[in-house]
């Protein structure tokens, strides 16, 4: 995609060769392709309204029904921030009183038009040309180019003074390649400059990538990690005035908020309230703490919790475990043991019916016995390879059980288990 590309894609040709490849996007490529200039459309038009019409229908899941008219790149998309993610940032923005926003590298303005539409005036910054042709684009879109502007241009050039806060979401793929950059000196912009931003800006938000490792985390600054539908999306650096605990894992799920013993309308372990939207949009359920905590260790017991990847990464199953009254059975293994199941939005819970020090003669026999046909594999500290495994037991049978790979006080060992029901899931039908 170039500039002229995109200009043809938005005169009134272009909007019909949209709307045609939108048609037949997801198809055969070579019989969408075929359609287009059997319909007259041109070629260079058709291969461009493909390429946006199979994007946006990819980016539905990260944006809804908003994908459908948004300008889009393969790298952009990727990075972007998922629709739930972005509002439920922009919402906290503006209640802790941001209401005009620095977005240094906006990208493709996924973040950015969830805070227009929070009502915070947004300026947005993207050095590529293409990429913030396609930003403007999108705000053009979605109704909101009034309260957010981009401009083409260095993000470390861009006066901060004008603002009262700053998002930065640094590239973390290099130009051209679409490779990872692990080294964070070489973002773009570079993370010397990211974190300076908290020193400039009184309110200051980092996105920054789910594996961060916490030696990086600057002083004083909340690190959050955010899960989705069990999936750890992103983590983000709240500093200055929006730093208000040191870690916290949001997990975002369906069904309604609840603390962390499932009581609904309980107390949440969060020191401002949660307001979620309202309809079928994801609940947001925060566990907050200092990440430094450590579990008891102790046997293992009935019920095994497996904690959300957000909490994990955010070191706070200590905290999961004070609530849960769990143990570790290994402390380098966050699986959690506790006598009663003690259903959480936190962690998924398994009956363990079994435990077995690791060895595939004795399982395979014992899942035979069970009549055992199907098994989903969890691991933890575990260098077995899960469909290998699946394959070694030689399954046959009606029955179905869960498996989970993990060390006891060291030793390799297998639980097998079976799921206990999630309430908060079967609300979330029931409704």
């Amino acid at each position: 995609m170039d500039l002229d590309q995109l200009a043809a894609l938005r005169t009134p040709e272009g909007s019909a060769a949209l709307a045609a490849a939108t048609e037949v996007a997801g198809g055969d490529p070579l019989a969408a392709a075929a359609a287009l200039r059997s319909a007259g459309v041109p070629a260079g038009l058709a291969a461009a309204a493909l390429t946006q019409a199979e994007l946006r229908r990819r980016a539905v899941g990260k944006f809804g029904p908003a994908a459908a008219g948004m300008f889009l790149t393969r790298a952009g998309l990727e990075q972007a921030t998922r629709g739930v993610v972005a509002a439920r940032r922009a919402d906290r923005l503006r209640a802790a009183g941001v209401r005009t926003l620095a977005d240094l590298g906006c990208g493709l303005g996924a973040d950015a038009l969830a805070a227009a539409r929070a009502g915070i005036r947004v300026y947005g910054v993207e050095a590529d040309p293409v990429t913030a042709a396609m930003a403007a684009a999108n705000a053009e879109a979605a109704g909101l180019a009034d309260v957010f502007t981009v401009e083409c241009g260095d993000a470390t050039a861009f006066d901060v003074s004008a603002v009262d806060a700053a998002f930065c979401d640094p590239a973390r793929r290099r130009a051209g390649t679409g490779r990872r950059i692990f080294d964070p000196n070489a973002y773009s912009p570079p993370w010397d400059f990211v974190t300076a931003l908290a020193e400039r800006v009184p309110h200051t938000v980092v996105k920054v990538a789910p594996g961060l490792d916490h030696a990086l985390i600057p002083a004083g600054a909340e690190a959050e990690w955010v899960s989705v539908g069990g999936d750890l999306v992103e983590a983000a650096l709240w500093c200055g005035r929006l730093a208000e605990v040191p870690r916290r894992a949001t997990v975002l799920k369906e069904g309604p908020p609840v603390n962390a013993f499932c009581i609904a309308g309980g107390p949440c372990n969060h020191p401002t309230p949660c307001d979620h939207p309202a309809g079928r949009q994801p609940a947001c359920h925060q566990l907050t703490g200092s990440g430094a905590e450590e579990a008891t260790v102790g046997p293992v017991r009935r019920y095994v919790h497996d904690p959300d990847p957000a909490v994990v990464r955010a070191h706070l199953v200590a905290e999961l475990a004070g609530e849960l009254d769990a143990t570790l059975a290994d402390p380098s293994i966050a699986y959690l043991y506790a006598d009663a199941p003690g259903a959480t939005p936190f962690a998924r819970c398994l009956e363990v019916t079994d435990v077995l020090p690791f060895s595939l003669k004795r399982l395979r026999a014992l899942l035979r016995e069970r009549g055992v046909g199907r098994v989903e594999i969890l691991k933890r500290g575990s260098a077995l390879e899960p469909e290998r495994l699946r394959r070694d037991l030689r399954l046959a049978g009606p029955q179905a059980a869960s498996l989970v790979l993990t060390r006891v006080a060291g030793a390799p060992t297998v639980l097998v288990c079976r799921p206990v029901p999630d309430p908060l899931a079967q609300e979330a039908a029931a409704g």
